[in-house]
């Protein structure tokens, strides 16, 4: 009766056991969470507006580089963002690429910036993005640079 419950008990801790051994898998899985993340962020500009999209997924320390400036911390992009509920920013990410720990990683692509000037007039900005997300504590990314 003993050896049952010892066997019972290995298989349920073998079971139950979710770790994946193969690092290049869990590489997929990493860059397949950045790549939700990158169009999370996008959508939420849309529906929200880039002030709400960007202090919702920045870090704490994350830093935005606009114009040849360094926008520092979420205290600097909210401030700097004080005015931006444009809803006309979209992107979407081409190319994830994460750390082997898991804890940092890069997203590239294209954006589009829809906005109506002084005149009434529609522009639109076209260019390429480059987003550093770094692993929260709470396992969510946020990004560090943008």
């Amino acid at each position: 009766m003993k050896s049952y419950v010892i066997i019972l008990v290995s298989i349920c801790f073998l079971s139950c056991k979710n770790e994946v051994k193969d690092p290049s898998a869990l590489i997929v899985i990493w860059k397949n969470e950045l790549f939700e993340t990158e169009r999370q962020f996008s959508a939420m500009a849309q529906k929200e507006g880039m002030r709400t999209a960007f202090l919702n997924f920045a870090a704490d320390e994350a830093v935005l580089l606009r114009n040849d400036s360094l926008i520092k911390g979420r205290p600097g992009i909210a401030y700097y963002m004080k005015n931006a509920n444009s809803k006309g920013l979209h992107w979407e990410p081409e190319f994830a690429d994460v750390s082997a720990s898991g804890d940092l990683g890069y997203t590239y692509g294209e954006y589009t910036y829809s906005y109506t000037d002084s005149t009434g007039t529609v522009q639109t900005a076209r260019g390429i993005f480059h987003t550093v997300w770094k692993r929260q504590a709470d396992n969510s990314w946020k990004f560090v640079w943008d």
